[in-house]
């Protein structure tokens, strides 16, 4: 399974639909594709998938124009409230070494599409982030900069108001409007690794909220949430981890996963279903992404492209991927060349 392909609590998602509403951009435009409702994000147990937060995003962007910076801007309006029992976890840890342990143990609780490595280079901590190379270019740029920009923010809260930067460096070239600063720290674009930098003595410091009790009840309800969203989200990521390999040289069949299952191809449909999601959705965004990678690789032709996934012909690739995206596959093309 991707390490980011897991159940999550819709906080994030209301925080996109919030900087929405700020810049007149309607909840339905977001949510557009998701078949989510403002009715079941406002559920506290409600839980979305990774691939309707990745549809929001999307959204997002491209309603913003691929606003400069959106991402790091929206990771540092993030609280440690945002991420629940979690959150409370880390303010109630003895020291910041051990709320970050706390993180890396339950990080499917967090709202990462990155992978986040913690090391230490002589006085440094150095918090590198890694995005998943399946996804589209301007995804990873939005998400690296949404976990930066989020560790960031969580770091001050937990250890104070004095928690400051050496270091913060991005793989992406700077454009207009890109921010330039963060906590102390001038950005540097166009670097090697995306990777922030602090005094490793500042994870030392008592916490002054420090509850041992509270820390290991925290970390108990932790567990068992995980545990819980783990179950329910099973089925779904088996088909997509399933699919993601998949030779769309002829279209894949519900019927093939149910017996490799060994169940009905009807209890397969209210499986999924239970989780939100059906199993041509989910085709569709296997689909999607393997369609974006291989434009963004430019070794195919349009043509190829769209035999590779198991279209008839060109036309109907062009009409498929104009609905997923919005965008003609053309245009996707020229924009990644």
């Amino acid at each position: 399974m991707s390490h980011w392909n897991f159940a999550r609590s819709p906080a994030s998602v209301l925080l996109m639909i919030e900087y929405g509403r700020e810049r007149n951009i309607s909840p339905a435009a977001l949510l557009k594709g998701t078949r989510l409702t403002p009715g079941q994000l406002a559920d506290s147990d409600f839980t979305v998938t990774a691939a309707q937060e990745l549809a929001v995003a999307s959204n997002l962007l491209a309603w913003t124009g691929q606003e400069a910076s959106l991402g790091l801007k929206l990771g540092l309006s993030y609280r440690l409230s945002t991420y629940g029992l979690l959150g409370y976890g880390m303010l109630s840890s003895a020291t910041g070494h051990q709320a970050i342990a706390l993180v890396q143990r339950y990080l499917a609780l967090t709202y990462a599409y990155v992978a986040i490595t913690f090391s230490r280079d002589g006085h440094r901590q150095v918090v590198t982030f890694k995005p998943a190379p399946e996804l589209p270019i301007e995804l990873r740029h939005f998400f690296v900069g949404r976990a930066m920009g989020a560790t960031c923010r969580v770091l001050r809260d937990v250890i104070g108001s004095d928690f400051e930067l050496e270091r913060f460096e991005v793989t992406a070239d700077a454009s207009p409007g890109a921010r330039r600063q963060v906590l102390g720290a001038h950005i540097l674009y166009g670097q090697r690794t995306n990777a922030i930098a602090f005094n490793d003595s500042l994870l030392e410091r008592p916490l002054p909220q420090a509850n041992a009790a509270t820390a290991a009840m925290c970390e108990r309800l932790c567990a068992e949430l995980l545990s819980r969203r783990r179950v329910r989200l099973d089925i779904a990521s088996f088909v997509a981890e399933y699919l993601s390999p998949h030779a769309f040289d002829r279209p894949p069949q519900l019927k093939d996963l149910a017996a490799l299952l060994n169940t009905s191809e009807r209890t397969l449909k209210r499986r999924l279903s239970e989780e939100g999601v059906s199993f041509r959705d989910i085709s569709n965004d296997v689909r999607q992404r393997r369609a974006q990678a291989l434009l963004a690789e430019g070794c195919l032709s349009m043509g190829e492209i769209a035999h590779a996934l198991g279209f008839s012909d060109l036309s109907s690739f062009s009409q498929a991927y104009k609905r997923w995206t919005g965008t003609a596959p053309s245009r996707a093309q020229k924009k990644a060349g």
